[in-house]
């Protein structure tokens, strides 16, 4: 059975500083979802890829240490099939996008507030890789379904 989509879906993740939880979004679904998906991430105030974000997907095997901080306003023109925010704030002032996007949003925790020593701040930036990754498969496995996005 061939799972391929009919073509490539637009996917943008979008968070605030496009530092942690979007970038290891893109890089989770760039690998997982193999040539179905063109995906790009951005932030309303992009500021630097965190070397945490780095180090945690390197645990998996995925290497996003040449992804950079991108701003919104590099994607505004640009149409997608989704755009995904993964942070409160994202969600609440992304700009109108036009009508065949679709919008989802996922409320997770910032793993770059978390203060405390390196061990404490990695395994928040696993929580965060983590709950992605399940978000994410869930997403791509409803795509090549063709059913609806959840």
């Amino acid at each position: 059975m061939n799972f391929s989509l009919a073509r490539h879906k637009k996917v943008l993740i979008l968070c605030t500083g496009n530092s942690a939880r979007s970038q290891m979004a893109e890089g989770l679904l760039r690998h997982e979802g193999g040539n179905d998906f063109i995906v790009e991430s951005a932030g309303l105030e992009p500021s630097f890829v965190r070397a945490e974000a780095i180090e945690v997907m390197g645990e998996l095997g995925i290497d996003i240490s040449g992804q950079r901080s991108k701003s919104l306003d590099e994607f505004l023109a640009q149409p997608f099939d989704y755009v995904i925010t993964v942070c409160d704030n994202a969600n609440q002032h992304c700009p109108l996008l036009p009508a065949a996007t679709h919008r989802i949003h996922w409320s997770i925790d910032d793993p770059a507030a978390v203060t405390g020593d390196e061990q404490t701040r990695l395994q928040a930036f696993r929580a965060a890789r983590d709950e992605l990754h399940e978000r994410l498969s869930k997403f791509i496995q409803s795509e090549k379904r063709n059913g609806p996005a959840i």
